[in-house]
């Protein structure tokens, strides 16, 4: 890794900077960096204006010079190569390298992300570990020790480390950064292997003609941890495990045997491995997997309860010390083999099982999402590998992993074959982990009950928004319910809790949506969509919100136009203490009569009147009448229980009534989100001035579920880091 070839990418038009990224020269005239630094998020175009900054300030003078794109993935993936307007002179040329084996490598890269930006942008140097196991083809897994928080707007805080180019053993590029794993709090990022662009003909052959030398891989094993240093030296974690390891095996020649069989089962070259304690409290510290696979290793000898207990400490100190993944490095991958199956059978059922078997844990991103990918899949176990079950364990045992527990109600939902190998390894994972069998038991009978009940279709998908003052552009933030027929909420758990845009937030649901249609039992039929607002909402266009189009044949439409999409404020309720007994008052009794204001209510007193006194009853309101009046009398309405109230946002007086006359406003409300959304519909299909833009508030009948404090909070999976 050469400083002086760090690039400072800047992306916009002539008015001003739009993007900033990381690159890495690679010759004398090619930067490489990550796509979607040099494209327009919105419309998917390049910049107009790219220029680039060549060097690192601590290594003496930067050069600036303009650049355009020369290259991208015919296949898109996040990759490109910038031509440089002016050539650098540095000398040599890069080499490529492609991790192997097990066992993790550590990684260096220098990159420009927002958490180290001040008056200018400030070089982070980013380095970990890399895990070879996880990931996928196209995707690896960068485990980042310093891990910044976002920023007080709670915008992502690696971006602009996209594009970073990523060194294994010394000066070996393995890949591009694209993209901050969410789910992980800062602490994860995903590079594009270098081997998934190395392979494309022209890539190579533009840098054949600017090198000289066609790219070529090497691989790159792992290497042990640093042998152990004085005690001094060492770091009190290894200090602590050394301490622990030293009861549980006294022995030398046998710790050293165990400690090779460790390195050797994790992917480590053990050639004149001579191990001593401290190495084998290294090994256990540097490798994610490695206690768990030692305490695999010596199961077979915990079948003395003194060893036991010894061994159960040693776990739970490591869990303490926050050392350690829940499985081992062979259950991890059994586990693997045994769900990628699975993803292509039923790939549906995971979301839905983790939605049932873990309904108050904050779940991995994939999981929210109709189809769990095989790609994804590394994520999910990890990501279900820190919740914990602790209910109904017996004291003294240890509590049931979540993760156990999801994979109890996948496979009670599966086929024999698959069931049955899911619920042997979710046994012999108990087992080495001293897991209680009543307690592991009883997670596999609440899932076979799961399993044996009919699933309760969603009746509607309930949208919660809340206005992100601290944005300078129009964001929300957003939380999303799925309400099932038997009354039943399943919270979607958002894992990009940062505010988002009208048009990402369309998307949020349209996935949402997506989700519900796959469920079991769900059938198919025009979803109906409740939006969750505050007072000011209410004036919200939400059902005009598109999302883009869903592929490259069927043209996009809003929201409201494919869905039932109506207004919700529970707000109100805080205001008007009887505000919800009044509602479930005028559902029973005022169905058939709607209230249309005309000129005889023509101020808030006489709607007043008329809707405590003739309209007591009355269920359903279609507000007519003058723009600036029209809020005052939505909200008397709300507050006075009327649950279903009509209006068209842009009537400026009561002569605008007509236009909302082919909706047949007084006609039976059960059926109006319909008419109103097919109205919706045309409207959209054959524009023009003739048409009304109807808004509809709708408040259930019956209790609407809670709604939760919608909080920013650190981004998970799913933003690229630009």
């Amino acid at each position: 890794m050469d400083p002086r070839r760090l690039a400072l990418i800047r992306s916009g038009t002539d008015q001003g900077v739009r993007s900033t990224g990381s690159g890495y020269l690679i010759a004398p005239r090619l930067v490489l960096t990550a796509r979607h630094v040099l494209v327009n998020q919105d419309t998917d175009t390049l910049w107009s204006v790219t220029s680039v900054r060549l060097g690192h300030p601590v290594e003496g003078d930067t050069t600036r010079t303009r650049a355009e794109l020369l290259w991208e993935h015919p296949e898109g993936l996040d990759v490109a190569l910038l031509l440089l307007e002016k050539a650098s002179e540095l000398p040599g040329t890069v080499r490529w390298g492609r991790p192997t084996g097990k066992a993790p490598m550590p990684y260096d890269g220098l990159g420009f992300p927002r958490a180290a930006a001040g008056e200018t942008r400030d070089v982070e140097h980013l380095r970990g570990v890399l895990p070879p196991l996880s990931g996928s083809m196209n995707r690896y897994v960068l485990d980042q020790d310093p891990a910044p928080a976002p920023g007080a707007d709670g915008r992502n805080a690696w971006g602009g480390a996209s594009g970073t180019a990523i060194f294994c053993d010394g000066d070996h590029l393995v890949g591009v950064v694209v993209q901050e794993a969410l789910a992980y709090g800062a602490r994860r990022l995903h590079a594009l292997p270098a081997q998934s662009f190395l392979g494309d003909a022209a890539f190579a052959a533009h840098l054949t003609e600017h090198t000289g030398t066609s790219p070529e891989v090497a691989p790159l094993g792992s290497v042990l941890p640093p042998e152990a240093g004085l005690v001094g030296e060492r770091a009190p974690v290894e200090k602590e495990l050394a301490s622990l390891l030293a009861q549980l095996l006294p022995e030398p020649i046998g710790r050293a045997a165990h400690t090779r069989e460790l390195a050797r089962e994790l992917g480590y070259d053990t050639d004149g491995y001579a191990p001593s304690l401290a190495d084998l409290a290294a090994l256990l510290v540097g490798h994610p997997r490695a206690l768990a696979s030692l305490g695999a290793a010596l199961a077979p000898q915990a079948v003395d309860p003194a060893f036991r207990t010894r061994l159960t400490v040693l776990f739970i100190q490591a869990r303490v010390l926050g050392c350690g993944s829940l499985l081992s490095l062979h259950e991890y991958e059994a586990l693997l083999d045994l769900l990628r199956g699975l993803c292509k059978e039923q790939p549906t059922l995971p979301s839905r099982a983790a939605r049932e078997a873990l309904r108050y844990g904050v779940l991995p991103e994939a999981l929210s999402r109709p189809h769990l990918a095989e790609d994804d899949l590394d994520e999910v176990i990890e990501g279900l590998e820190a919740l914990t079950d602790g209910q109904g364990v017996p004291e003294g045992t240890p509590p049931v992993p979540g993760l156990l527990r999801f994979v109890e109600y996948v496979a009670a939902a599966s086929d024999t074959a698959v069931g049955g190998g899911l619920r042997a390894w979710s046994s012999a994972t108990a087992g080495r982990l001293g897991i209680h069998p009543g307690a592991l038991g009883e997670r596999r009978a609440d899932a076979v009950e799961w399993a044996s009940r009919p699933a309760s279709p969603v009746s509607r998908v309930v949208m919660e928004l809340q206005r992100d003052d601290s944005a300078a552009d129009e964001r929300y933030r957003c939380r999303t319910v799925l309400v099932r027929m038997d009354g039943t909420p399943s919270v979607i758990h958002e894992a990009d809790s940062t505010s988002k845009t009208p048009q990402e937030a369309a998307r949020c649901l349209r996935a949402t949506v997506a989700a519900a249609k796959k469920e079991p039992g769900q059938g198919y039929h025009v979803p109906w969509v409740t939006v969750v607002v505050d007072r000011s909402g209410l004036h919200l266009a939400v059902d005009e919100w598109e999302p883009g189009a869903p592929n490259d044949f069927v043209p996009g439409q809003p929201i409201g136009a494919e869905y039932r999409v109506t207004l919700s404020c529970p707000e109100l309720s805080d205001y008007a203490a009887d505000r919800e007994d009044a509602q479930q008052h005028r559902w029973k009794h005022g169905r058939t009569v709607a209230l249309v204001t005309d000129r005889t209510c023509g101020n808030s007193t006489q709607l007043a009147h008329l809707l405590q006194n003739d309209h007591r009853d009355t269920a359903q309101v279609v507000l007519h009448g003058p723009a600036d009046q029209r809020a005052s009398w939505l909200l008397l309405c709300l507050a006075l229980g009327v649950p279903v109230v009509l209006w068209d946002r842009d009537a400026v007086s009561y002569e605008d009534a007509d236009k909302l006359r082919t909706l047949r406003p007084s006609g039976s409300p059960d059926e109006l989100p319909e008419r109103v959304r097919n109205f919706r519909s045309r409207s959209h299909a054959h524009p023009g001035p003739e048409w009304a833009r109807p808004s509809l508030v709708w408040e259930p009948e019956g209790r609407p579920p809670e709604p939760e404090p919608l909080e920013l909070r650190d981004p998970w999976k799913g933003t690229q880091a630009s």
